[in-house]
């Protein structure tokens, strides 16, 4: 099993509606790692680079004026299987379909407005860690609480 990192982004509904120290409190609880944060304004410019495979679709203006509506919180997270993780503490797209106990199964009713992203392979986090925090922005650190998180043989 591998340890990874993943990119996450508190969405502006999330910023807006308070639940960053939430959404932050069960990433940590579930036992990933913290390993860069920051409070940004996504740019039209910075949307295009994120959702690039997304420019030329139809519903792609309605993405941009969302994620550029207002600040977000972009999380980097690590831990072992750390995408996969992610995406099932996110749930479905859409908040209306999403199992309780999910993060949009708890606190989302929109497709759009779904207050979380992650991303959604190991190679599309390389990718937008890149774009969202610089080398030096990342830090690897230990904590003395992983002999309580997984077992050694699984790091």
């Amino acid at each position: 099993m591998a340890v990874e990192r993943s990119l996450i982004l508190f969405k502006p509904d999330a910023v807006q509606r308070k639940l960053c120290g939430e959404l932050l409190s069960r990433i940590e609880r579930k036992g990933l790692k913290v390993v860069g944060l920051k409070l940004l304004q996504v740019t039209p410019e910075l949307s295009k680079q994120h959702y690039a495979e997304h420019v030329t679709k139809k519903f792609y203006p309605l993405l941009e004026d969302f994620i550029t509506s207002g600040p977000v919180v972009a999380v980097a997270v690590e831990g072992i299987e750390a995408v996969k993780v992610m995406r099932a503490m996110m749930g479905s797209t859409n908040g209306r379909d999403s199992a309780p106990g999910t993060i949009r199964g708890d606190f989302g009713c929109s497709r759009q407005m779904n207050l979380i992203h992650g991303s959604d392979s190991p190679e599309a986090a390389q990718r937008e860690l890149g774009i969202y925090f610089k080398p030096e922005e990342l830090i690897s650190w230990a904590t003395v609480l992983e002999d309580h998180i997984t077992a050694a043989d699984e790091r």
